[in-house]
Order: structure tokens, then sequence, then C-alpha cells
């Protein structure tokens, strides 16, 4: 990526502050500019990926998600409300909503296809296990994560699906670095704790 297409990132706006890049190029994309939705893509595009691909852990799905994400952007930019957030926040929410889904989705089929083999006394049995224990840690982390705080389940996505630092986090939630810190402390613990009593 080239330098110049790097600057909308840091396009956080505190109250009352006009536009940044981003979202001045996400207002354009709500008008049907293609333009703009090429250089927010090229922005959007490595973050919306990344992320998804820690909670998926598979590039093809990742790859296929990602795409679905901003394709919604690309259809639903007019409906942005910047005081929610900042653009960059409101995309890597949509990337996460997607790919738990897609996790979700996963473990549907697997529930059906252990139905099926329960039901079907000549498949063998190592077909279920096989299918199953690709999905397991991403479903056990999941419902991980619903057990933490909002806060705690934001930080925590931004930082570890994200790649973003504390000081990026903190920026991309609106709260304080030191409030970011401890919430992220002790959600990691609680997610520690709930995996370990998971096993």
């Amino acid at each position: 990526m080239r330098a110049r297409d790097r600057s909308p990132v840091g396009e956080d706006r505190p109250g009352g502050a006009p536009p940044g890049p981003l979202e001045e190029l996400l207002q354009a994309v709500g008008r049907g500019d293609r333009e703009a939705f090429e250089r927010l893509y090229e922005v959007l595009a490595p973050r919306v990926y990344g992320l998804v691909l820690r909670v998926l852990r598979d590039r093809a799905h990742s790859e296929e998600v990602a795409q679905e994400v901003l394709v919604e952007v690309w259809r639903s930019a007019a409906r942005f409300e910047p005081e929610r957030g900042s653009v960059m926040a409101w995309v890597l929410t949509i990337a996460h909503r997607r790919a738990i889904d897609r996790v979700r989705s996963a473990q549907a089929g697997t529930d059906r296809e252990e139905r099926a083999a329960r039901l079907d006394p000549h498949r063998s049995y190592d077909e279920v296990p096989e299918l199953v224990v690709g999905r397991l840690e991403g479903e056990r982390l999941r419902r991980c994560l619903e057990n933490l705080t909002e806060l705690q389940r934001e930080s925590i996505t931004f930082a570890y699906y994200g790649g973003y630092s504390y000081r990026e986090v903190a920026e991309l939630v609106k709260a304080p670095l030191g409030t970011i810190k401890t919430r992220m402390r002790d959600g990691l613990i609680r997610l520690r704790d709930c995996l370990g009593a998971d096993r």
C-alpha cells in the first residue's frame, strides 16, 4: 500500500471537530462515489481481513466474509452515524459481527452433521470429530467473549483481532487509556478462567 493511501487511518475526531478523511470518504461513498469507495477499500480491506481471519482462522472463509463486510459498507454508508463512533470502529464492528455469524453458522452445520451421524449407523465414526475439531475453539472463545462487559469485549476484539495498540483502542472506543488497560486486563483474566473452565 502506498504511503498516501494510509493517511485516512487516523481519522478519529473529537466531538465538534470537522470530519476526518475516512468519514469524508464514507460520506462520498454514501452518495454513490465509486472512486471514493476504491480509496476507502484500500484502507479498510487489510484491517477487516485481519480481524476476520483471527476469528475464523481460515483464509478462504475470511476472504469471503471480508468481501461481504465491504459490500455492506458500500450499501449502508449513507446510514453511518458519526456521533456513535469512528468509521474504523463502525466497520470493524460490522466485521466482527459477520465473523461471529459465520462461526455460528458453521457450528449449526456441525450440529446437523452430528445429528445425521447418529441417525446413520453406517457412517464412519471418525468423520464427525474431524468436522468438529476446527470449529470448537472458535465457538468456545465466542461463548467466553459474550460473558465480558461490552467495553471489555470491544477492547479485546480491537486489540487482539484488529491488531490495535492500547492507545488506538482507547481512541476507537472513546475511553481513557488507563480505563482500557484495566478493562482489558480484567477481561483477559475472565477469558482465561472461562476458557480453562470450558475444557
